[in-house]
């Protein structure tokens, strides 16, 4: 089980993803062969894998969240195949193994129940199927992270951690066949050093530095921090389903990702306006959470609860065998076509 320093560790990734071991070790007190060896150690354990990840408006894409009912007999094989697709950023079973929850990415002209049926093996499977938008992210900086597993920052610490480093500022820059190797690399280890993207795309380090400035500070290529919360001993997933009146919508949304269980936390077409995801230690953690947490806050209509039976994917990892893998991708839209796919170059 990671003990406190490596907690601190990943909270430091979560702050800045690609900052220094150097920096990291000075914010957390260690010495930076320390702080290397602990974080080489949490991703061969699969605790955590850092990866670049294209903007989905960068391309003209918006997100989607999907909940399929499945026959019993058939949603194991389904959940699999729609987790190896790059175009799905998040699956997992839930309602006791016999729905799939999951988020893909398409362009707003394309209906999003219609790329998944086209892309399903065989849509038999399927019970029933209800696709939402993701219309916005509640949260920002580590407010929009999951922080439940402790390893609190000092805001001394925290400011150390992002020392020169600003909010993106946009437009978002277009995405080219050249970049592909670059983020293809940047995907498989969102830490991978300069030397090895030199190598990757066959560029100067000079164009690395340059391409990667600019396709960070417009926000078109940012780093996900994946956790596997089982292995820092929270067990129990829930995807909740709220509904708030529109002028509240806001408000409760941001008052929702603060929370240090939520995980997740986004407006959403549909009946119920906002999803959230809730990772907790176990069944007690969870009705705190939904007693005292959620059920202070004013004006949540009502909501629904669906609890995780079994995690496939996340953002860009997959889970395997109880750990998290490098998982497809990225999908990156080629120029002048409505579809995405996998990039070539080196493996992703």
């Amino acid at each position: 089980m990671p003990d406190a320093m490596d907690r601190q560790i990943i909270r430091a990734l979560q702050c800045s993803a690609r900052a220094p071991f150097a920096r990291i070790a000075e914010a957390v007190g260690a010495s930076e062969q320390t702080v290397a060896r602990r974080y080489q150690a949490l991703v061969r354990s699969g605790v955590v894998r850092v990866h670049g990840r294209v903007a989905p408006a960068s391309y003209g894409q918006v997100e989607w969240v999907a909940r399929i009912a499945c026959r019993p007999d058939r949603v194991g094989a389904l959940a699999e195949a729609l987790a190896r697709r790059p175009e799905v950023s998040y699956a997992r079973l839930a309602s006791g193994g016999s729905e799939i929850i999951c988020l893909l990415r398409s362009s707003v002209g394309e209906s999003g129940d219609t790329v998944l049926l086209k892309e399903l093996p065989r849509t038999s499977a399927v019970l029933n199927l209800h696709i939402d938008m993701i219309l916005h992210d509640f949260g920002t900086g580590l407010s929009a992270e999951w922080n439940g597993y402790g390893g609190l920052l000092t805001p001394e610490q925290q400011a150390l951690l992002t020392a020169g480093t600003e909010p993106p500022a946009g437009p978002y820059r277009e995405i080219t066949d050249e970049d592909r190797p670059l983020l293809a690399a940047l995907a498989e280890d969102g830490r991978a050093t300069h030397a090895r993207l030199v190598t990757e795309t066959g560029w100067s380090k000079g164009r690395v530095l340059r391409r990667l400035a600019a396709l960070e500070e417009s926000g078109t290529l940012s780093y996900d921090v994946d956790l596997l919360p089982e292995l820092l001993g929270h067990h129990l997933h829930a995807t909740l389903w709220l509904r708030v009146p529109p002028h509240r919508l806001e408000a409760v949304g941001e008052e929702i990702a603060r929370h240090d269980q939520i995980a997740f936390a986004g407006a959403i077409s549909g009946p119920h306006n906002i999803m959230a995801v809730a990772i907790c230690r176990d069944t007690d953690d969870l009705y705190r959470v939904l007693t005292r947490r959620i059920a202070s806050i004013p004006d949540i209509d009502g909501y629904e609860v669906s609890i995780r039976a079994r995690g496939l994917k996340q953002a860009g990892s997959l889970i395997t065998g109880g750990r998290l893998t490098p998982a497809p991708g990225p999908y990156v839209r080629p120029p002048g076509t409505g579809r995405g796919e996998r990039p070539r170059g080196p493996k992703g």
